[in-house]
Parts: structure tokens; C-alpha cells; sequence
């Protein structure tokens, strides 16, 4: 059996997100998503909109996906490889060679992201229909 690995937040789940669980996925025969937490998360100033544990809840039900477990920090990803028996690293490829450090323990690839699409653009766009719609109420 080959094991895929992926990192993230995966907040305000989108078709990007999609895509990368379900290209990780078909490279392996099963995937873990490690999560960031609320508190990992709050250490990077970024915060989410969905708690950990209801986005947890939203990539278990996710049918590329077989296990989530829990990202609470940087470091972690050597021990999460050997501890899960992991054969491939999938990431985005906007980090690209950010995590080549796991070539002994594992394959890493960089998958590219779906264009158009991010949490980032689509918190801002929201706060853009926000503003929009005061001025309108004015």
C-alpha cells in the first residue's frame, strides 16, 4: 500500500482544496491530511473561520480522504512520515523546494495549484462584497 501525506488548513473549502486531496490521493492508496490547529495556526497570525474540529470533520467526509491528524507545528513532518509509514510528501507548488528536507524519508512532490482559487482570495473578496454592500445601504 502506498501512503500519501498533505499539509494545510483547509478552511473555507474550495475546489483548490479538492483537487490537491484528490490529486495527493491518486498517487497513493491512501491519504492523511494533517490539519493545522487552531493553536498552530494562531503561532502563524492566521486564523481561520471554521474551528479545528469542524474542519476536521469536513475532510473526514471527503472521500479522497482516509485519515486526518493534527499539524501543531513545523517540525513534525519527519516524525508524522515514519510514524504513518508515509512513501509520498504532496504540497502546492508555491512551496516548493520549502520542504525537500523530507527527500530521505520520503518522495516529495509539488503539485500545482489551481488557478483562480484560494481561501485568501476568497476572504477578500468577501470583504469586498462587505464594503460594497454599506455603501449601497448609505
Amino acid at each position: 500500500m502506498k501512503k500519501v501525506i498533505t499539509y494545510g488548513t483547509f478552511d473555507l473549502l474550495h475546489v483548490g482544496h479538492i483537487n490537491i486531496l484528490r490529486r495527493a490521493r491518486e498517487l497513493g492508496d491512501y491519504l492523511v491530511v494533517a490539519l493545522s490547529t487552531d493553536e498552530f495556526n494562531a503561532g502563524k497570525h492566521k486564523t481561520s473561520y471554521h474551528p479545528y474540529e469542524d474542519r476536521k470533520i469536513i475532510l473526514e467526509s471527503i472521500k479522497y480522504v482516509d485519515k486526518v491528524i493534527p499539524e501543531t507545528s513545523w517540525d513534525q513532518k519527519i516524525k508524522d512520515v515514519q510514524e504513518n509509514d508515509i512513501d509520498i510528501f504532496v504540497m502546492g507548488d508555491d512551496w516548493k523546494g520549502q520542504f525537500d528536507f523530507l527527500k530521505p524519508y520520503c518522495e516529495v512532490i509539488y503539485l500545482p495549484r489551481t488557478e483562480g482559487i484560494s481561501t485568501t482570495k476568497i476572504k477578500h473578496d468577501l470583504a469586498i462584497g462587505a464594503t460594497d454592500q454599506k455603501k449601497d445601504a448609505q
